[in-house]
């Protein structure tokens, strides 16, 4: 109604990026998928997500006589970090604690180790991933044919498994879910193991 569409409204940083960085990342990131296209390499997008008993719906369907009441829980939380491929391949990992750069790095050795061809993955300027002993892997893992791609800081979009944890957030995980973290804990365990098959997006 007088072009005003009923949405989420979503935090934004473009004011605080540097445009001409940005265009350029942009730049590249198309020529790798272009190189991916043919063949020549892999090209998968990191990053990590937070998932607690808080739920991310904002709205849902309920009786006017009985309203939908969810807990409001804190403490116990997981999170998850993955690799993704525009092909909905998904390399995840899922934990009750947070991630520091020592897990980090055994996750990213992980995968490095069942890599079958040059690959290039895509990274933002997270403080674990920019570590003094992260930075000090990052040859390592050329010499084993992956490649590190930071993005420009403050461009989440670029990032394509943001597409991602906010599919699984806001429309895959529903919200029975949270009522109780075990069943947030297998509803999440359900949807990261079917990425590319039961769940995946046209990137």
């Amino acid at each position: 109604m007088l072009g005003y569409k009923w949405k989420r409204a979503r935090l934004s940083l473009k004011h605080k990026r540097n445009k001409d960085e940005f265009e350029l990342k942009q730049e590249q990131i198309n020529d790798l998928k272009q190189l991916e296209d043919s063949g020549y390499i892999d090209l998968y997008f990191g990053d990590e997500s937070h998932f607690g008993l808080t739920p991310n719906v904002p709205y849902a369907w309920q009786l006017k006589e009985k309203p939908l009441l969810l807990p409001a829980a804190k403490g116990k939380f997981l999170n998850a970090v993955g690799l993704m491929s525009r092909k909905n391949d998904l390399f995840f990992q899922v934990l009750e604690s947070t991630f520091n750069t020592d897990k980090i790095i055994d996750f990213m050795n992980s995968f490095v180790e069942q890599i079958n061809k040059k690959t290039v993955v895509i990274l933002d300027n997270s403080p674990i991933h920019k570590s003094n002993k992260c930075m000090a892997k990052i040859q390592e893992w050329k010499e084993k044919d992956v490649l590190i791609f930071f993005l420009p800081p403050y461009s989440p979009e670029l990032n394509l498994i943001e597409i991602s944890w906010r599919r699984i957030k806001y429309n895959w995980i529903p919200l029975h879910a949270y009522l109780c973290f075990q069943n947030l804990k297998e509803r999440l365990s359900f949807v990261l193991n079917n990425c590319g098959t039961k769940y995946d997006i046209i990137f």
